[in-house]
């Protein structure tokens, strides 16, 4: 009783906003719960763009999606299951599009801000006889993507295939991730390196340096 009261004294727009809150909740416990292979605890799908072949899409708990995202998963070719993996207390924002063909890792703790990309998928362009839309085509290979632990997207971050992101990286906004980062560091740019690192002896962020030499293999 008191907290319905507490509602009534919302403001007309929070009431709208918690309404539409618990719709989305709604619907996610009772709808895409059974869309996806699996799905954790208190997870929350905002009107999502598309969510193709969800089936191989595992979901953790305590994972918020926003409106405008995809989650496809793409069956290339018959002996290849593709999995795409999230992990639990990860907020996914607007507009993102993560797309997999064979294997994303999404770690726990991970922020992912608007109108970032994570494929794994590589479209060649190579035969110019082929007739099919370059993106229409995908390489045929086993790629994979792992972002770890605690890692922030900026708003606007692409990563590309075979590409390792460690634990408690920051990518700046609207850098393109074309190769492995290390734990614990903060990457920029396009292609983005390495501009900071954590240093546990001194216990303290120092300049990349030769830290960008010190890639995830």
């Amino acid at each position: 009783m008191r907290r319905l009261q507490e509602f009534w004294n919302f403001p007309f727009f929070e009431k709208l906003t918690f309404l539409k809150f618990v719709y989305h909740h709604a619907k996610t416990r009772f709808f895409y719960r059974y869309v996806v292979g699996s799905m954790g605890e208190r997870c929350v799908i905002v009107r999502p763009a598309s969510l193709y072949n969800a089936r191989f899409v595992h979901l953790g708990d305590r994972i918020r999606i926003n409106y405008g995202v995809r989650l496809d998963a793409i069956l290339d070719k018959p002996s290849r299951v593709p999995e795409l993996r999230i992990g639990s207390n990860v907020n996914i924002e607007q507009n993102v599009h993560i797309m997999c063909h064979s294997r994303i890792s999404i770690g726990d703790n991970v922020s992912i801000t608007g109108h970032c990309a994570i494929v794994d998928i590589t479209h060649p362009y190579a035969d110019i006889h082929d007739p099919r839309p370059i993106g229409q085509r995908i390489l045929d290979d086993d790629s994979f993507v792992e972002i770890g632990e605690g890692s922030f997207l900026g708003f606007g971050t692409v990563v590309l295939p075979n590409v390792r992101i460690g634990k408690y990286c920051v990518i700046g906004a609207n850098s393109c991730v074309t190769r492995s980062i290390p734990d614990y560091s903060v990457a920029a740019g396009n292609p983005a390196v390495v501009i900071r690192q954590y240093d546990f002896t001194s216990q303290s962020w120092v300049s990349g340096g030769t830290a960008r030499e010190r890639e995830v293999s």
